[in-house]
Parts: structure tokens; C-alpha cells; sequence
């Protein structure tokens, strides 16, 4: 079997990894990197067989590419990707797909005619603790959901300049709750503000409405000292509980007994079932995303996260933006068609 050919646009930290991970697969050849910055293509090639180049276009034209990473500014990803997808070769942009949705659609179109392939890195769908998660609620183990929530706090990062905490980060959070409860979200509304950030809003507080009944809570910001990454799964049955940083999954159930003292109802309000929990295969979602990414690609089946789960993401980040500029509910038209009209 012919070892696939890999490239790697974009050597923040993010594309860094991308580079690494190639290197480590068995069945992919890292042949080539890419960065305007040269001590960023210095530090990725010195001590490897990999070419390196300061213009994307000159990797693109000059390596016979099978697949690549895209991992430039968000402003970039429509430029870059179209580039790519003009010479024939399978992609995977950074989350999110683009920067507003008018661009996306316009890479979706572009891919689906060419016929490439064409991922978004939304990394959080291949976090082993989500995947559980995924399996279990699918199973039926907490009965009807009735809400998510999902918190993911951190420091302000310097090295995002082109758009504000809710298409950077909220997408993540907007893609994960929809791959969970596999329903449409009806209505969304968000509160947004801006802090620090000089351009666009760093801290959002949204509320979603999904068609199944479920609520969806998204409480995102860049300004918190410490990194905090849980999402929180409440039902019938009890309480999911997922850390994306330690890949770690617990179930609170439901107490359906009775104290045998009465008084400690009293004290604690409501008692807790027992906790559970669970062992699974830990892995580096990056790890996985990228292998799944070129087994689509060798296979020719559909990505994981295709091009419509990533335009309703950004489709969503786009109308929390909104809801929190203008005070007003808005309503989530889904799904969307890749390389749709724009209306």
C-alpha cells in the first residue's frame, strides 16, 4: 500500500502537531510544510526528510500532495482551502471552516465539486471521553436529556486577532452538543461581551433550544486564569459528567430510594445516587482525528465531521454573535446544505 503524501499549512501551534502527528502515522509520508514565518519552517524540518517553503502556493505547486492540513489564520482558511482544492488535493481545515458562513459555503461548494475530500478539525468529536459519552446516551443509559452545558474558560490567548471567542472557541462546544443529542436547535440566544479583546467580543453566555426538548447551556470565555474544559449531560436517569482535558467520564444517578434519615433530606436538599466512573481507552484526539481524516481519504467514504456539521456550527456561532449584538432571540434554521444559496 502507497504511503500517502502530506502537507502542512500553517505552523502555529496547532499545525505544529498536525506535522508531528503525520510523522508518527504509519501509512502517511510527511512530505512538505509551509509558513510565512521562517524560523517556523525552520524548527518543523530541521533533523527530518520534510521540504519546507514560506509560500503556501510554492508547496501546493512544487509537491505532488495526496492530502493536507490547513492550519492558517481563520481570515485565511477560504484562500488557502480554495488553493488546495484547485489542485486536487484532500483537505482538512482548522475549526472553524471559515470565518463567517458565506465563506464556508463557498469552500464546501468548491470541494464538492472537485470532489475531494473535506474535513473541519472540529478535534473535540474524537476526545475519547465524548465518544463514550456518545455510546452511552445512544444506548439509552440516561433516559431523555434534559440539558447540556458545557464551560470552557481560559486565559486570553494574544494570538487571536481575527475573530472573537465564539467562533474560536464556542464552536466546539455548538458541534459537540449537536453530535450528541442528534437534533436540530430550533432557537438560540446569546449574551456576549468584550473585555480585552481589541476587535471581538471574549466571553459569551448562550442558551439553546434544541427540536427534542433538550437545553443547551454555552458559557465560553478568554478571561480566566486557568483552563477549564467540562461539558455536563443532565436526564432522566441522572448526570453525565466529561473533562475534554483528562478524558474522563462520571454518571451521578439518581437516588430513587429513601433516607433512612429523614432530617438529612433536610440538610442536603436532595441525596445523590452513586458515582460511576468509567474506563475506556484514553488516545490524542489530534491522534485520531487525523487518522480517521486519511482512511476517509484512502477509502473515499464521508469524513467524520463533514462540511455541513461544520457550516451549522459556524451557522450557530454566527447567530450567537448576533442574539448577543442585537438582544433578540434568534431562530436556527438547520440542516444546512453545503454550497447552498445564500438567503
Amino acid at each position: 500500500m502507497r504511503a500517502l503524501r502530506a502537507g502542512v499549512i500553517g505552523l502555529g501551534t496547532m499545525g505544529r502537531h498536525h506535522a508531528r502527528v503525520y510523522g508518527e502515522l504509519p501509512d502517511v509520508e510527511l512530505v512538505a510544510v509551509a509558513d510565512c514565518d521562517p524560523h517556523a519552517v525552520e524548527h518543523v524540518t530541521r533533523g527530518r526528510s520534510v521540504r519546507g517553503h514560506l509560500d503556501y502556493r510554492a508547496l501546493l505547486d512544487r509537491e505532488r500532495l495526496d492530502l493536507v492540513s490547513i492550519a492558517v489564520p481563520t481570515a485565511l482558511h477560504e484562500e488557502v482551502a480554495r488553493a488546495a482544492i484547485a489542485r486536487d488535493v484532500h483537505l482538512l481545515v482548522e475549526k472553524p471552516i471559515a470565518a463567517t458562513l458565506a465563506e464556508g459555503r463557498r469552500i464546501a461548494a468548491a470541494a464538492r465539486e472537485q470532489g475531494v475530500v473535506l474535513t473541519v478539525g472540529h478535534i473535540e468529536r474524537f476526545n475519547a471521553a465524548v465518544l463514550e459519552l456518545k455510546r452511552r446516551l445512544a444506548a439509552g443509559e440516561l433516559g431523555k436529556v434534559f440539558q447540556v452545558r458545557a464551560q470552557r474558560y481560559g486565559p486570553f490567548p494574544a494570538r487571536i486577532r481575527d475573530v472573537g471567542v465564539v467562533v474560536d472557541l464556542a464552536t466546539h462546544d455548538l458541534d459537540v452538543m449537536r453530535f450528541l443529542l442528534d437534533a436540530p436547535v430550533e432557537r438560540i440566544y446569546g449574551e456576549t461581551a468584550q473585555r480585552i479583546h481589541t476587535a471581538h467580543e471574549d466571553l459569551v453566555v448562550g442558551l439553546l433550544r434544541f427540536a427534542n426538548g433538550a437545553i443547551g447551556l454555552i458559557d465560553v470565555n478568554w478571561l480566566t486564569p486557568t483552563k477549564v474544559r467540562e461539558l455536563t449531560v443532565t436526564g432522566e436517569r441522572g448526570m453525565f459528567v466529561a473533562s475534554y482535558l483528562t478524558q474522563e467520564l462520571y454518571f451521578y444517578e439518581n437516588n430513587i430510594g429513601h433516607a433512612s434519615w429523614d432530617a438529612l433530606d433536610t440538610l442536603t436538599g436532595v441525596l445523590e445516587g452513586n458515582m460511576t466512573r468509567f474506563h475506556f481507552e484514553r488516545r490524542e484526539p489530534l491522534r485520531a482525528e487525523l487518522e480517521a481524516f486519511v482512511a476517509a481519504v484512502r477509502d473515499g467514504r464521508p469524513p467524520m465531521v463533514t462540511a455541513d456539521d461544520a457550516l451549522a456550527a459556524l451557522h450557530l456561532a454566527e447567530l450567537l454573535v448576533e442574539s448577543g449584538r442585537r438582544g433578540h432571540v434568534s431562530l436556527a434554521v438547520e440542516p444546512l446544505i453545503a454550497g447552498g444559496e445564500e438567503h
